[in-house]
């Protein structure tokens, strides 16, 4: 059996709402730009040397019906006026040759930046851990992001985030995604 380490992963989001729950997950998905994909859910290492690409690069790659392995935030309401997000953290360390981390946030309540905020948080400190560098979990991320970065061990960290408030009378999902592809 071969291994099968990604070498590229692209970030995506999408929203949906529909009367149904799965439409509205499908919808999400459609935006998203990965509907066509049976999607296979993974845990949140980011692979060796694994090259972070657009998302226009990355839908170009994809063939209808394949399998895709991502990492996948999901929030879905049917309450009117209830805010749902969905957020995927990335945490890149300088060494290329280390694995990274992405994390998923899905949440009520929360708005963008705070989603946004806290899986970023999420992926880097389990990277930072991960290498040895503990920072204050109760310090707020701006502050913790200063110390990770001037650490030297991670180079970047991104989200991509999705948030939407439900409305009446339908289902409304949040996704966010990263998506690894294969040389």
């Amino acid at each position: 059996m071969s291994n099968l380490v990604p070498t590229k992963v692209f970030l995506t989001k999408g929203l949906g709402r529909h009367k149904y729950q799965l439409k509205s997950f499908e919808e999400a998905l459609r935006i998203a730009g990965v509907a066509q994909q049976n999607l296979v859910q993974v845990s949140s290492i980011l692979p060796p040397k694994c090259k972070m690409i657009s998302k226009e690069r990355g839908l170009e790659e994809l063939t209808p019906g394949e399998i895709c392995y991502c990492v996948m935030a999901r929030s879905d309401t049917n309450e009117h006026g209830r805010i749902v997000a969905s957020s995927i953290g990335v945490a890149v360390p300088r060494d290329r040759n280390q694995w990274g981390y992405l994390s998923e946030v899905h949440g009520h309540g929360m708005n963008q930046p705070v989603a946004a905020d806290m899986a970023e948080d999420l992926a880097a400190g389990m990277l930072g851990t991960t290498l040895g560098f503990e920072v204050d979990p109760n310090k707020a991320w701006s502050e913790k992001e200063q110390v990770y970065k001037s650490s030297g061990l991670i180079i970047r960290t991104t989200n991509i985030t999705q948030t939407a408030r439900g409305h009446e009378d339908l289902w409304t999902t949040t996704v966010a995604l990263a998506v690894f592809l294969f040389d």
